[in-house]
C-alpha cells in the first residue's frame, strides 16, 4: 500500500521502518527540521565557545527496553557504543538509596535490597515483603490505585528513596496522582524482568552520544536508503477521506499513520469529517505533565553519571547527570525536573539554588521545557485506540498500552500499527 506516516519521533520512526520492511511504498512527514519528536538532539553555545551537541531533554532507557534496543540494532546502531549501560542505581550525593548488582534478576533487585546503604533493616523487610505481594498479584492490582495508595505500607525512607523517584521518572506523574497499574507494569518488566541480549531489565542506558545518533539519525539513513519518501520541514495542513482513500494536503494515500502529538492529530481528525467521535473525546481528554531539563555549567565530576535528588519545596531536580561522563564536556550537568508546573525562569533559578545548596556553585546553560511532554498517566486513565478509521491509525506513547509514556511505549506503538498495516485491518 501506499502510506503515508505523519510525524517522526521515536513512534513514526518505528512504523515507517516496520511498514517499509513488509513492503509498502512510505511516505513520512516531519513538521520539524529534524527527526526524534520530544527526543532529538539540539545544539547548544558553550561558554568558553564552540558547542554542545545537547538533548531536548535528558532521557533514560532501560534493559526492558527490548523493542527499542531491536530497532536501534535493525537500522544499524550498536546499543552498546551509543549508550552507557550500569546496574540501576537510585544514590544519592551522600552515597545513600538503593543500587543493584550486575546479577541476573530477580537476585539483583533482592541484593539491591539487602545492601541499601542509609536503609534499616525495617525499611528493607517492607520492600522485600511488599515486593513478594506484587510477584504473587502478577503485577496487577486494582485500577483506580493510586502509587502513593500501593506503596502506603512501606516504610517512609522506601518511599522517599525508591517508589518516589521510580514514579516519577517513569510515569511523569507524582506518586498521589499515578496509577498503580502501570506502575506495577514497569516494575515488573525493569526489576524482575529480562532485558535484551542477557542484559538486565533494570539495567541503566544513558546516552552517551546525542539522541539524534541514539535512533533518529540512522533511522532516517535506512529509510532513505530503501526507498522511503523523508520530507523534513512539512507540516500536514489537511486531512481527508477520499472514496475508501485518504488524502493528505491533496495527495491521495492507501493509509495514513498519525504519528504526532495527540493534540496535532486530534486537530486532523476533527477537520477531516471522519466519524471518529469516540477518539476524538478520548484524545482531547488527555491531561499533560511537562518535564524540564537545566543544563548548567561549572559542576564537579560526580560519582556516579546518575544521582537521585531529594526534591521538595525550593528544590525541585529529582535527578542530576554528569554529562561529561556520558561525552560531553566537563562540568557539564543535567538537572531534571519531571511533572514540572514550574515556569522556566523561575525553575532555572531554584534549580541553581539547588545545586549550590549541594556545594556545588554553576552557571545556568541552557533549559528546556517540554510543556506536553507526557499524558498524565492517572488511575484508570483513558487512552485512545490505535484504530480511528479503516485505513486510519493512530501511534504514539499516548496511545493504548500496558506503557507510560516512554520511548519503549512510542516504539511498540508504532510497531503495532505497522501490523495492522500487514493484516490490512
Amino acid at each position: 500500500m501506499k502510506v503515508a506516516v505523519v510525524g517522526a519521533g521515536w513512534a513514526g520512526l518505528a512504523a515507517a521502518v516496520a511498514a517499509t520492511r513488509g513492503g509498502h511504498a512510505v511516505t513520512l512527514f516531519e513538521a520539524a527540521r529534524t527527526l526524534g519528536g520530544r527526543a532529538r538532539s539540539l545544539a547548544v553555545p558553550l561558554p568558553g565557545g564552540g558547542t554542545a551537541l545537547l538533548d531536548n531533554g535528558q532521557h533514560i532507557l532501560v534493559g526492558a527496553y527490548v523493542e527499542t534496543l531491536r530497532l536501534m540494532e535493525f537500522v544499524g546502531v550498536a546499543p552498546q557504543e551509543v549508550l552507557w549501560r550500569m546496574p540501576l542505581v537510585l544514590r544519592h550525593p551522600d552515597g545513600s538509596g538503593l543500587a543493584l548488582p550486575a546479577w541476573p534478576a530477580p537476585w539483583d533487585a533482592a541484593a539491591g535490597i539487602l545492601l541499601a546503604r542509609g536503609w534499616r533493616w525495617q525499611d528493607k523487610l517492607s520492600l522485600l515483603r511488599a515486593s513478594q505481594a506484587w510477584q504473587r498479584a502478577r503485577f496487577r492490582c486494582d485500577p483506580s490505585l493510586s502509587v502513593e495508595q500501593l506503596a502506603a505500607d512501606l516504610t517512609p525512607r522506601v518511599r522517599e528513596d525508591l517508589i518516589e523517584p521510580l514514579c516519577v521518572s517513569a510515569l511523569n506523574t507524582p506518586a498521589a496522582r499515578s496509577s498503580a497499574q502501570v506502575f506495577l507494569r514497569v516494575v515488573g518488566d525493569a526489576l524482575f524482568g529480562r532485558g535484551h541480549r542477557g542484559w538486565g531489565g533494570s539495567n541503566l542506558l544513558l546516552p552517551r552520544q546525542d539522541l539524534g545518533r541514539v535512533l533518529p539519525d540512522r533511522a532516517q539513513a535506512w529509510l532513505v536508503a530503501h526507498g522511503t519518501q523523508v520530507r523534513v520541514g512539512r507540516r500536514v495542513e489537511s486531512l481527508r477521506s477520499d472514496d475508501g482513500h485518504w488524502s493528505l494536503d491533496g495527495e491521495a494515500f492507501d493509509a495514513v499513520v498519525l504519528a504526532c502529538p495527540p493534540t496535532e492529530a486530534a486537530r486532523l481528525v476533527a477537520a477531516s469529517g471522519t466519524a471518529a467521535h469516540a477518539w476524538l473525546a478520548t484524545t482531547q481528554a488527555l491531561a499533560f505533565e511537562a518535564i524540564a531539563t537545566v543544563y548548567v555549567t561549572g559542576g564537579p565530576r560526580l560519582p556516579l553519571p546518575l544521582l537521585a535528588l531529594r526534591s521538595g519545596p525550593g528544590a525541585p531536580a529529582q535527578f542530576v547527570f554528569d554529562r561529561s561522563q556520558l561525552g560531553g564536556p566537563p562540568g557539564l550537568l543535567a538537572f531534571v525536573v519531571s511533572a514540572s508546573p514550574t515556569e522556566k525562569d523561575a525553575l532555572e533559578r531554584a534549580v541553581l539554588a539547588q545545586s549550590a545548596a549541594l556545594g556545588w556553585p554553576v552557571q545556568a546553560l541552557q533549559t528546556v521545557v517540554e510543556k506536553r511532554a507526557t499524558f498524565a498517566c492517572t488511575p484508570g486513565v483513558q487512552r485512545p485506540p490505535a484504530a480511528i478509521a479503516p485505513g486510519l491509525w493512530a501511534c504514539g506513547d499516548y496511545v493504548q498500552g500496558p506503557y507510560p509514556a516512554t520511548l519503549e511505549g512510542a516504539v511498540r506503538s508504532g510497531l503495532e500499527v505497522a501490523g495492522l498495516l500487514e493484516g490490512g485491518s
